[in-house]
């Protein structure tokens, strides 16, 4: 088992170093590099030439990664002059706010979307698999902001029952008032649920269709038995890598859900970035966001291995 984590852990670290070479020199190949995007296209060579001395853009790009890199080891991640405040203080008002939106809509998803995919796949080709299908195939097709927007209009426009903007301010101002959060939940949730849903009952299907099953039924063992002691279990293995596998997508959700409902986290933050050419921040939330996608992917990975024998032996951990 240590020697898979310690693999693992490896794998982790050498992605998370591609992925913050490869958007360093992407943020760097940009037209005029990151002194005329942030000082604007008008800014004097001597302005030019004063901000990359300053912060350590004169040399070659393999000396400018590594002075980035040791400063983000050691927590600068940089700073926003278009906000006049450093990128970590920035990502450590913004990261919790995220988190828990995230972690809610995630929470509620997962308890929708197992015992819907689940009764699909037992119910498959009947009238309620075929109308939950659809239901799920619409919002699965459908962009997250045209849900946030059909949700504004039915819920806050017409009914007047909960607000259409998000909670401001700091964390514990945004916990105090969950009324505000209905809106922005609900879309993440509903997104969610539409992916999850379909995985689950393909997942269900496939443990249907193995011999154990056949078997099981052929010495007598109860249906109940059958569904919940064995096929729930073995098919909630590969649901635990998808909550992993899936953050990046739950993640562009939230992204876009944070904009339309103006909600004060990373997601608001990075789209602001961009459109403000604030290429420090654009650059931390990347390097968060694939800490956290490499890291969740790790740990479905453990988690997986623990609750499926037949990973452990294939990865010979057993």
């Amino acid at each position: 088992m240590i020697r898979f984590l310690l693999r693992r852990c490896a794998q982790a670290v050498v992605v998370l170093l591609l992925v913050s070479v490869i958007v360093f020199c992407l943020l760097h190949l940009l037209p005029g590099g990151p002194a005329r995007a942030i000082l604007g296209v008008h800014a004097t060579p001597t302005a030019v030439a004063a901000f990359n001395r300053e912060n350590g853009l004169e040399g070659p790009l393999p000396v400018q990664y590594w002075h980035w890199l040791t400063g983000v080891l050691s927590g600068n991640l940089g700073f926003s002059y278009v906000q006049n405040e450093s990128v970590a203080s920035l990502l450590g008002q913004r990261l919790p706010k995220t988190a828990f939106l995230a972690g809610i809509s995630v929470v509620l998803a997962v308890l929708i979307a197992v015992p819907v995919g689940f009764y699909q796949a037992v119910r498959r080709h009947r009238a309620g698999d075929y109308i939950l299908t659809t239901v799920t195939l619409v919002l699965y097709s459908t962009p997250a902001f045209w849900v946030a927007i059909i949700l504004i209009d039915v819920f806050a426009v017409r009914l007047h029952v909960v607000p259409a903007e998000a909670p401001q301010g700091s964390f514990s101002e945004v916990l105090s008032d969950p009324h505000a959060l209905v809106l922005p939940v609900l879309t993440i949730t509903l997104v969610t649920v539409a992916a999850f849903s379909r995985y689950i009952r393909s997942s269900v299907l496939d443990e249907l269709a193995q011999e154990y099953v056949r078997m099981a039924r052929s010495k007598g063992a109860g249906s109940r038995v059958i569904l919940f002691g064995h096929v729930l279990r073995n098919a909630a293995g590969p649901v635990v890598t998808l909550l992993g596998l899936s953050l990046p997508f739950i993640v562009s959700g939230t992204l876009i859900t944070e904009y339309v409902f103006n909600y004060p986290g990373v997601g608001l933050l990075a789209f602001n970035a961009a459109t403000s050419q604030d290429y420090p921040v654009i650059l931390g939330v990347v390097i968060v966001v694939a800490a956290a996608t490499v890291v969740g992917s790790l740990l479905a990975d453990i988690t997986h291995a623990v609750l499926d024998p037949r990973v452990r032996t294939a990865a010979g951990i057993a």
